[in-house]
């Protein structure tokens, strides 16, 4: 084959859970030998939630988020908080098999 020359090799990738997997292709010929490492990241179909707080003003309320880790690796989440009145760690990890609780607080300094 020459420079520009390419040829499809094409994969099929069946997850039925969430969580990361790992593929190692081993390609052989008499002149090459070539090691692909593939990973790929599943996410749950329904990744996206909605919470409402309700709470009189100058009230705090917090939600525990349950953050279930059925995947084959410990996971580390950095949370990105946007929004006035909302507090919560800026890390938090789960290991493989657990359930960990992110807690949201929700702490209003008005009425809003």
């Amino acid at each position: 084959l020459g420079a520009s020359d390419t040829v499809e090799f094409p994969i099929k990738f069946t997850p039925q859970y969430a969580g990361c997997y790992h593929c190692q292709i081993l390609l052989k010929s008499s002149y090459d030998i070539r090691v692909y490492e593939i990973e790929c990241v599943v996410n749950a179909e329904q990744a996206d939630a909605q919470l409402e707080f309700l709470t009189p003003a100058y009230q705090t309320v917090t939600q525990e988020i349950p953050i279930s880790n059925i995947s084959s690796q410990d996971w580390r989440f950095e949370a990105i908080l946007e929004g006035q009145c909302f507090h919560g760690p800026p890390v938090i990890n789960v290991r493989v098999g657990e359930t960990a609780h992110y807690p949201l607080t929700f702490k209003p300094v008005a009425e809003c």
